[in-house]
């Protein structure tokens, strides 16, 4: 077990790794026609021994017209994953609170808005999750802990975001590790985030804990929550869209995307002429929602050149 300041030193890569060892595709169901919408099929659909739909398939609304064409009115699927999403830190109050001009009086920090938690649970029902937020925002261990415990049994994921500058993740910490095994880790020896995983409970359920900065919490959601949800669904893609296009132009990198826990992404958008404009003053979040895909760059101090063959994450 991690102590809170000795968090492992992992690549995000290496993360994603871990984490997906420890999870495994859910059981399949034989699922009323409906209710397997959005879910895989866990086996090869036969008809007169011909593979109609293979195993893996998103069922969508054509695979469930077809099933239906043949007189079936159930399809053996993964089910959806149950995510369960929530915040936690004294200074997060709920949007639409008028509590937000007004300073907490326990804390140094200003209260800010608690979005994340809104984010990740709208990303985890578009890959195809049942998808649940938590409303009540934990502001201390006892009521963190509650929570929890309460969460687990309609969960097979659980994710928790904490407050941005860190500050909430000793008290998220402390709590998991009462309640199962965590590891503590970080994507870069630049980064000043931490995340956790781990499983807790009597089930195991898996944990994940991502930093509250939002452009960190988005990124984390793409490369670990994203993948997380596939694997549960047993989908054979589990990566995010990557396409590879050539520099129309030469250019420097910056030295600062607003995101140290994932450097090597940088925001891009890519004009009406097919060339990448690098966007700046990506700390904040109004800016980085401008972006279309994310550059992955090996070398931040290596300036691309015209001609350089580039690989992009596509955001929309």
């Amino acid at each position: 077990m991690n102590l809170i300041g000795d968090a492992d030193l992992l690549p995000a890569e290496a993360a994603l790794a871990l984490i997906l060892e420890a999870v495994q595709p859910l059981a399949p169901l034989d699922l009323p026609l409906l209710d397997a919408h959005g879910a895989t099929l866990a086996s090869n659909l036969l008809i007169d021994d011909e593979v109609i739909l293979p195993a893996g398939k998103r069922i969508g609304p054509k695979e469930i017209g077809m099933a239906a064409s043949f007189g079936l009115d159930h399809l053996p699927a993964r089910p959806h994953p149950r995510v369960v999403v929530l915040s936690a830190g004294a200074d997060l109050v709920s949007p639409g609170s008028s509590t937000i001009n007004l300073k907490n009086r326990e804390s140094d920090f200003e209260p800010e808005f608690e979005s994340n938690s809104w984010m990740l649970t709208t990303l985890a029902r578009e890959i195809g999750a049942k998808s649940f937020r938590v409303h009540t925002i934990a502001k201390d261990p006892q009521n963190l802990k509650l929570i929890i415990e309460d969460q687990l049994v309609r969960a097979d994921l659980l994710v928790i975001s904490g407050e941005e500058n860190d500050e909430s993740f000793s008290l998220i910490s402390d709590v998991l590790m009462q309640l199962g095994e965590i590891r503590v880790f970080r994507t870069s020896e630049q980064a000043n985030v931490r995340f956790n995983f781990g499983q807790i409970g009597i089930d195991k359920v898996p944990v994940l804990t991502l930093p509250g900065e939002p452009i960190v919490n988005f990124l984390s959601g793409l490369l670990f929550v994203k993948p997380l949800i596939e694997r549960m669904l047993n989908l054979k893609s589990q990566s995010n869209k990557k396409i590879n296009i050539k520099a129309s132009t030469s250019f420097d990198l910056p030295s600062n995307n607003g995101n140290s826990a994932f450097a090597n992404l940088i925001p891009v958008v890519i004009n009406s002429s097919g060339a990448i404009e690098i966007l700046n003053n990506v700390e904040d979040f109004s800016i980085f929602v401008k972006a279309t895909h994310l550059l992955k760059v090996s070398d931040l101090a290596k300036p691309i050149k015209t001609g350089d063959l580039l690989e992009l994450i596509e955001l929309d």
